[in-house]
């Protein structure tokens, strides 16, 4: 990571970012830590968000509306098609997909990426109760 002068505001958006299971957009980030830092703005908060994603503390996800995600261990994703809930799916990495990719056409693989698509228990709960 890039030396960088402490800041307070920094380092509240880097840790909620670490600690959230929801792979927060910046809006929820803001939202979660302003009652705490009343001097917190979006626009600072955005500026650190792609600044932590640029130098690889955390991960951008794009997704329709960006997503943060504070754990780097290789993992899959989760996507909700009803209400946008992000969860994480614990899955061992899979260094096959990163040879494939090499013998298919000679590409040094540096991450990859797996996302299912689908509905969670919640909005599951929903349909089946109406």
């Amino acid at each position: 990571m890039v030396r960088r002068r402490y800041s307070q505001q920094w380092e509240l958006i880097y840790q909620y970012v670490k600690e959230a299971h929801c792979h927060p957009t910046a809006e929820m980030v803001y939202q979660a830590l302003k009652a705490a830092c009343p001097t917190l703005s979006r626009g600072t908060v955005y500026r650190n968000l792609n600044r932590l994603a640029e130098e690889g503390a955390i991960v951008k996800m794009n997704f329709p509306v960006e997503r943060y995600d504070g754990t780097l261990a290789p993992h899959a994703h989760l996507l909700c098609s009803t209400c946008g809930a992000v969860a994480d799916l614990p899955l061992a990495y899979d260094s096959a997909l990163d040879r494939c990719a090499d013998e298919q056409g000679g590409w040094q693989i540096t991450r990859h990426e797996c996302l299912f698509y689908g509905r969670c228990p919640s909005c599951q709960g929903q349909a089946n109760s109406k």
